[in-house]
């Protein structure tokens, strides 16, 4: 079976094409800020990026005939993890969804390109929003705010069911706790194959991060809307974008960071550590949804290459379970294999309502 899988991102567009679980395409795509510029809303990039990987195909001469086209899910509702097949309550939920991120363009992509081949059918698979929490997990100290997540499922399912497969078992026979270490930290309790709590890691919850803020001071942050300093975009900023690691030390480069370390730069040693600090305590909080019965701590993201950070947040929470690492984020292996599975049998296909 031939799969072709779109992930766009902030400044990149992502496709890779499988021949069943072998890629025989893989290609980022990177866009200048002066490219994206030209399009006022993230909508108004949707040509732009479809026929970025019309062309793509075109010159590695790989033939546009495939069984499925599966693309980066968007922020559209909360709903459980696995496959979806795009349909028009999706693509109508995704054009009005209530946050905006290029992500949204994923479903959309893959629907439109998917419409003009015979039998090819168009999916997403575990999007941000996947919300599989327990009830007593939603509940915060306002009625106003109940808890949300928005989270790296994708990359967390797939790293999860890839531990699972090496341990010879089932990712539904088993309790992990899974941080995803990158530009946002995402720590989710999985029971039996079901995200029963996870942060919303784009937007205010959990350890800072390299571009976020995770959670603040309550008070301070109410205080900080109502000073006149900021406006409101300003400070959405402030908390995602121009926050943790890059608010500090004015970069998000793990590596370029502990290089000033090694060079003395004890301001930056102490940003990283206390980063460290904040991602373990979560871990250890999430360790308790469990009751401490934790088969393993999976560290995943761009951020687990860093023997620094791994080595630190290993000496902290090892106590806890058996701590196994798999660094970066294969997200287009991830969306392609999903994809494959559905089209088998071997995952259920969604329907989106």
């Amino acid at each position: 079976m031939k799969i072709l899988a779109i992930n766009p991102g902030s400044t990149s567009t992502k496709i890779a094409v499988y021949e069943n679980e072998t890629p025989i395409l893989v290609r980022n795509i990177r866009h200048t800020v002066e490219e994206l510029s030209a399009y006022p809303q993230v909508i108004d990039q949707f040509e732009f990026r479809k026929n970025l990987v019309l062309q793509e195909l075109e010159a590695n001469g790989i033939p546009f005939a495939f069984d499925a086209i599966v693309g980066r899910g968007g922020l559209v509702k909360p709903i459980p993890g696995g496959v979806y097949e795009v349909n028009d309550a999706m693509k109508r939920d995704t054009l009005h969804a209530m946050r905006t991120h290029v992500c949204n363009l994923g479903g959309l992509i893959a629907d439109e390109l998917s419409s003009s081949l015979p039998s090819c059918r168009a999916f997403i698979a575990d999007p941000g929003v996947v919300d599989e929490l327990e009830d007593i997990a939603r509940i915060t100290g306002s009625p106003l705010m109940p808890r949300i997540t928005i989270w790296h499922a994708l990359n967390q399912k797939a790293i999860a069911r890839r531990f699972a497969q090496e341990q010879h078992t089932h990712y539904e026979s088993l309790d992990l706790i899974i941080c995803h270490l990158g530009g946002g930290i995402s720590i989710a309790v999985h029971q039996h194959g079901r995200a029963i709590d996870a942060n919303n890691a784009l937007d205010g919850e959990g350890p800072f991060s390299p571009e976020r803020a995770g959670t603040l001071p309550a008070g301070q942050l109410i205080d900080l809307c109502f000073s006149g300093q900021f406006t409101k975009d300003e400070l959405k900023k402030r908390i995602s974008g121009r926050a943790g690691l890059t608010a500090h030390l004015g970069t998000t480069d793990v590596a370029a960071i502990i290089q000033s370390i090694e060079k003395g730069d004890k301001k930056a040693e102490l940003v990283i550590d206390a980063m460290i600090y904040n991602i373990a305590k979560a871990i250890g909080a999430a360790s308790t949804v469990l009751c401490g019965k934790i088969d393993a701590i999976l560290l995943t993201g761009g951020i687990a290459y860093s023997d620094y950070v791994v080595s630190r947040l290993t000496k902290r929470i090892a106590f806890l379970a058996p701590i196994y690492v798999y660094p970066g984020e294969d997200e287009m292996e991830a969306l392609a294999l999903n994809a494959l599975s559905a089209l088998k049998g071997e995952l259920p296909i969604q329907i989106y309502k």
